[in-house]
């Protein structure tokens, strides 16, 4: 079995519309920062794997189901883990929950490139890191 990597959110009033209802587009923002937050997990950090590595991170692409809405001041848990790898990159599978209730589901495809925009091979150490987090291991 994998482990999670958990960031916990609070909603701001300005993450929310007029209703008081997080806009559909804050949730990509509460994923990016969990994926922020799980790379420091690791000791790692955009910055460092792209002065160590000479590498980015890259989203190309987004797979998200809104189930429940979220409201102004309710405390979020977001869940990942990568549910596959390549070569150049990974799936990560992440989960937005309140209360222990789902209420978004998002499958995020992400390539490792370097500085001309190609992709490149994920570097070992980074792998390893990231294995217990995987569910094929």
């Amino acid at each position: 079995m994998h482990k999670n990597f958990t960031h916990n959110v609070k909603v701001y009033y300005e993450d929310t519309d007029a209703g008081g209802v997080v806009y559909y587009a804050n949730y990509l923002k509460y994923l990016e920062r969990a994926r922020t937050e799980a790379l420091s997990t690791i000791g790692l950090s955009n910055t460092k794997i792209k002065n160590n590595f000479g590498a980015l991170i890259i989203v190309k692409s987004c797979n998200i189901e809104y189930k429940k809405s979220a409201y102004l001041e309710d405390d979020l848990q977001i869940k990942s883990f990568l549910d596959s790898t390549s070569k150049t990159s990974f799936l990560m599978n992440q989960s937005i929950f309140k209360d222990e209730e789902l209420i978004v589901e998002a499958k995020i495809h992400l390539v490792f490139i370097n500085e001309k925009f190609k992709p490149v091979k994920i570097p070992e150490k980074i792998l390893s890191e990231f294995k217990p987090y995987t569910s094929s291991s």
